[in-house]
């Protein structure tokens, strides 16, 4: 008998057996194929599953699941304080989470020209942790690391500044599978480009995934629960995602429709969530089911590096936020406050969402006043498409246009030891839409597509 404790939001997937037919389970396939990620405990086959979050589990010697109890129950409970106390509330907190998770340790910091890496940034600084960041940007797209590098040298951090190639994603694609499990598509893990100079980097990883989720507002506060299941459904379906799920519904003969069925699988799941508040219960259901099926599943390439922290998964933190009154949470307030009060030189610099304004001046991020860098941004990128230049914009980008990508994906796609158990005419009518009619629309489908071709190689492997 073993028990297993999880956390509120689960860093790694825990998988279990169930009393069922060992067999594909072919409607939350669907559902992956339409979404991205696996819903709530689904997984490939109907006899296993994934532990629930925030849940004690019981597990017998053979590995099956006996009960789960919950340990944890998101809510809205908002504390009657000033903005001031809630900000110094976090700035503590958030500094002795990072100072727990990163003590006696070379810190590895992946910077961005966002906020949640910066905040990051803001408390390494603040507790003199020896870091080492690093950012990337793609080739060709727009020039991310040079605000990394900005914030890394007000930091006094050493940094390394990455590009992204073309087609990165061939040479190490079998690796990705094994790592990841093909529970994730493979192309938005860019860190899979620089896999191997982590080598020389620290220690400890401190990740900033989800502080975006957690501290910001999601939605109006009084939404009706038919407008709450609309959102979340916007908000988690792929482009294209779910024009395959329906051909691959109807084709494996499954009962129903697919989009009914979807609609139910989500509907339930809100149900379970007793707030009344939408935003928090949108962050909830993101923190319950998209953080530990999507997020977390490509972290372990950072782990099969080195080890691996989260202030923002940290438990405390998750508690916190539910005491935080919604108004507090708007435009990202918590954050911004914090970088100003520790570090005003930080929050001088670019805030990549609302460039080229910074943290001071992101409120003049509207017409007139961000016209003139609108008018010279497009300006440059239609000057360097002129000479053949494409602006990259998207992970996929890099790995599904050109020739050379072409011919590498169709290996893939339609080599019989890979995507055999889809049939090849709905393989072909994916793959000619995304070249020949809308290639943002259905990049997300061919990705799926080539996710689970290297799925069944796997498995045929074994």
């Amino acid at each position: 008998m073993k028990i297993i404790k999880t956390d509120i939001i689960p860093i790694k997937q825990q998988f279990a057996k169930v009393k069922a037919p060992h067999e594909l389970n072919l409607e939350a396939i669907c559902v992956f194929t339409a979404i991205g990620f696996f819903l709530d405990q689904d997984t490939y086959w109907k006899d296993e599953v994934v532990l629930k979050p925030a849940s004690i589990h019981t597990i017998d010697d053979d590995g099956f699941l006996i009960k789960s109890e919950p340990w944890f129950t998101w809510h809205y409970t908002p504390a009657e304080v000033t903005f001031d106390t809630s900000l110094n509330t976090f700035a503590s907190l958030f500094e002795d989470i990072i100072d727990r998770q990163t003590r006696n340790k070379q810190v590895i910091l992946p910077l961005s020209g966002g906020l949640d890496s910066r905040t990051q940034a803001v408390a390494l600084k603040q507790l003199g942790k020896s870091v080492s960041a690093y950012s990337y940007s793609y080739k060709g797209g727009y020039p991310e690391a040079k605000l990394s590098k900005e914030i890394a040298k007000a930091c006094s951090f050493e940094f390394q500044e990455f590009e992204i190639p073309k087609g990165y994603l061939w040479d190490k694609i079998e690796d990705l599978a094994k790592i990841n499990g093909c529970y994730s598509d493979f192309t938005h893990p860019r860190q899979m480009a620089i896999f191997e100079d982590f080598d020389a980097m620290g220690e400890v990883f401190s990740l900033g995934h989800w502080g975006d989720v957690l501290f910001d507002t999601m939605c109006d506060a009084n939404l009706s629960k038919e407008e709450e299941l609309e959102l979340v459904l916007k908000k988690i379906i792929k482009k294209g995602g779910v024009e395959l799920a329906i051909l691959l519904w109807e084709n494996w003969k499954l009962e129903g429709d697919f989009e009914s069925y979807l609609r139910h699988r989500i509907k339930s799941l809100l149900s379970t969530i007793d707030i009344r508040n939408s935003s928090a219960k949108i962050r909830a259901f993101k923190s319950m089911y998209w953080a530990p099926r999507w997020t977390s599943v490509n972290l372990a390439v950072f782990e099969e590096k080195k080890p691996i922290t989260l202030p923002y998964y940290d438990n405390a933190l998750c508690e916190f936020i539910c005491s935080v009154p919604e108004t507090f949470l708007v435009n990202r307030q918590i954050q911004i406050a914090y970088i100003k009060k520790r570090n005003r030189e930080l929050a001088k610099i670019t805030w990549q969402e609302n460039k080229p304004f910074n943290l001071f001046t992101y409120h003049l991020n509207k017409t007139p006043f961000n016209l003139p860098y609108r008018i010279l941004n497009k300006l440059n990128r239609g000057f360097r498409e002129v000479f053949g230049e494409k602006y990259i914009q998207r992970n996929w980008e890099l790995q599904f246009l050109g020739n050379k990508n072409k011919k590498l994906l169709n290996t893939y796609l339609y080599d019989n030891v890979y995507l055999s158990f889809i049939p090849e005419h709905i393989v072909r009518s994916v793959q000619d839409k995304f070249q020949n009619i809308n290639s943002v629309y259905y990049a997300h489908a061919i990705s799926t597509l080539l996710t689970l071709s290297l799925f069944n190689k796997s498995q045929k492997n074994k």
